[in-house]
């Protein structure tokens, strides 16, 4: 409070004094420009009576003129201390009291000389380099009987009078502005005392409240401004320790019903900092509160999927609930609502994470919805055939060798299309649950491709369909290569599918993103075929498992619905995309995009 009163007092000097020297500077203005006028008023009255006195036609030569002129100056000189000029009307200096006229330039466009041919008068003040001091100057110009100018008459004078004026003034002014501080400083500091004493007895108060004392009071003042203000402190303190004694009471009981909940509950603050975390969250999450309370959520060592949930809730600030897996400290399902927290004034202020442990529960429920749902309506076209022919022959087809023979073919076929079926989910639920290992290796990507292409050559010739490839010779990608061939050969696959006898699919691979020491990280794989293609409105859907955009003929292809969904899962393991281009009628084409280093 000592420095909030040393600062008061500094203010009303400085105000004070401000206001003084603002005055001061004022009034030397007003004084010298009053001076100045004053002189001009005088100059001017000189300039006219020496003017009607003085002989203006006199004749000769240069040099006599010069002679008369420069004698009739000196004259008036020791007559008036003021210097004093003859200038003809050409702008020739005829007479100077102070120099030679014949040293002296051409006056004709001086300041003073063109703004008494204009105005009658002219005036100016400029440093004089002969003199080595301001001087201001005044000239009139001197006419004959018909009015024409037959030259011009100036006189100048020291403004060092002037100059002394002012100084003389601002002397008295620093004096005054010194003697007025002082005064200005006892009585300012009489006023800060009287205003700032009781507020350091109000700020003694107001820390001892901050520090949890709420029995303090303010001592009592006079009814005033000051008064009020420590009336209201003690109001304040009185309000404060009764909503203390109630938040001690509610957080007691919240910190019961926290303690003794199943569901975990967690809590991140504006800042992104996890500011709660009860015991069942510890538990979920395998962390105690030592070990995460105070740190942000995304430095928390949390699983990737639940730090980008909390981060999508953040920057939406929308409610957010779904299903996750967690793989620490132990496998289990978590059903998570996330929730933004805000006040009363709507203002965002935090994030609360609720965690139910539902693993037991979710974990049957998505195996018989899965299996119900993918599995069944798959397996009961072929299982249908199988059976139907199957009676059939059971009926007296058997009699007949052709047709039996023809029947058991499709039997045949029907059993083969449920092993691949079968194949297929086993295969996508071990890549949608994560449990297949990636071995990336380096793949020698023209090699890969060939081989790959083989596998599919005899399938192409059948149809006439012309298979071929583009890639570079020096071209490597790290890989898991039997994934990466799986996506080769499923897309090709497909390829020869849908495409009509006698069509072509390609295969080609092109570098996409090259970094400054020319090498590329990044490469996009192409599978193109010139097919039947895809509509518009089934290309959003085209990755989604047992679609089908032809459902006859991928059945008749022995397609089981699942090979886009596998290659979309693999191509992701690879941190790659992967998306489709179709033309009804035209063609279809498959584009990957990969980095070449994992």
């Amino acid at each position: 409070m000592t420095k909030f009163r040393a600062k008061l007092t500094l203010i009303l000097i400085l105000l004070i004094g401000c206001s003084m020297l603002v005055a001061g500077i004022f009034m030397a203005k007003v004084l010298e420009s009053s001076h100045v006028n004053s002189l001009q008023e005088n100059m001017e009255r000189e300039l006219h009576v020496i003017a009607s006195s003085g002989v203006w036609d006199y004749q000769g030569t240069d040099a006599e003129l010069i002679k008369y002129y420069t004698a009739q100056a000196h004259r008036l000189k020791d007559a008036t201390t003021e210097r004093l000029t003859y200038v003809r009307a050409d702008g020739k200096v005829l007479g100077d009291s102070d120099q030679l006229p014949e040293q002296m330039d051409n006056h004709l466009t001086r300041p003073e000389i063109a703004a008494a041919a204009k105005d009658g008068i002219g005036y100016t003040t400029r440093y004089s380099d002969t003199l080595k001091e301001n001087m201001l100057y005044a000239a009139i110009p001197v006419k004959n009987e018909a009015k024409v100018t037959m030259g011009y008459l100036r006189i100048s004078l020291s403004l060092a009078q002037v100059d002394k004026s002012i100084r003389s003034l601002w002397y008295f002014l620093v004096s005054g502005l010194a003697i007025l501080f002082v005064i200005a400083g006892i009585v300012s500091y009489r006023i800060a005392k009287g205003i700032t004493r009781p507020i350091e007895r109000m700020t003694k108060v107001a820390q001892q409240i901050t520090n949890l004392n709420y029995e303090s009071r303010v001592p009592a003042y006079r009814n005033d401004e000051v008064g009020q203000l420590g009336q209201a402190i003690n109001r304040m303190s009185e309000s404060l320790q009764g909503q203390m004694a109630r938040i001690q009471e509610n957080e007691r009981r919240l910190q019961g019903v926290m303690e003794n909940m199943m569901s975990g509950i967690m809590m991140i603050d504006r800042e992104e900092r996890i500011m709660l975390l009860n015991p069942s969250a510890e538990a979920i999450l395998g962390f105690s509160s030592q070990e995460l309370l105070g740190k942000k959520y995304n430095e928390a060592k949390q699983q990737y999927d639940f730090t980008k949930m909390i981060q999508e809730c953040i920057e939406l600030q929308e409610p957010i609930s779904d299903e996750m897996m967690f793989y620490y400290p132990a496998e289990r399902i978590l059903d998570i609502h996330l929730s933004p927290i805000a006040h009363e004034d709507e203002e965002w202020s935090g994030v609360l994470i609720v965690l139910h442990d539902i693993t037991a529960v979710r974990r049957l429920e998505r195996m018989r919805s899965e299996f119900v749902a993918n599995v069944s309506h798959e397996l009961k076209t072929p299982i249908a055939a199988v059976k139907g022919f199957a009676e059939t022959l059971l009926a007296g087809a058997l009699n007949d060798k052709e047709t039996a023979v023809s029947f058991l073919q499709i039997i045949f076929d029907e059993s083969e299309r449920l092993n691949r079926l079968i194949g297929d989910i086993l295969e996508l639920s071990k890549i949608e649950s994560k449990r297949i290992p990636m071995n990336f290796s380096p793949v020698y990507l023209p090699e890969f491709v060939d081989r790959s292409l083989s596998v599919l050559r005899k399938e192409a010739e059948k149809k006439h369909i012309e298979l071929s490839m583009t890639v570079e010779d020096d071209m490597y990608i790290e890989a898991d290569e039997d994934r990466l061939r799986q996506i080769i050969i499923n897309l090709l696959s497909n390829g020869i599918a849908y495409t009509q006898d006698g069509g072509k699919v390609r295969l080609r691979v092109e570098p996409l993103e090259t970094n400054a020491d020319g090498d590329y990280e990044r490469l996009r794989i192409i599978v193109s075929d010139t097919g039947m293609g895809i509509p518009k409105k089934d290309l959003p859907r085209i990755f989604e498992r047992f679609y089908r955009v032809d459902k006859a003929r991928s059945r008749s292809s022995g397609g089981t619905g699942l090979g886009l969904s596998i290659v979309k899962h693999l191509v992701e393991m690879h941190k790659g995309t992967i998306r489709v281009e179709s033309e009804v009628g035209v063609g279809t084409k498959f584009i990957i995009e990969l980095p070449v280093i994992h």
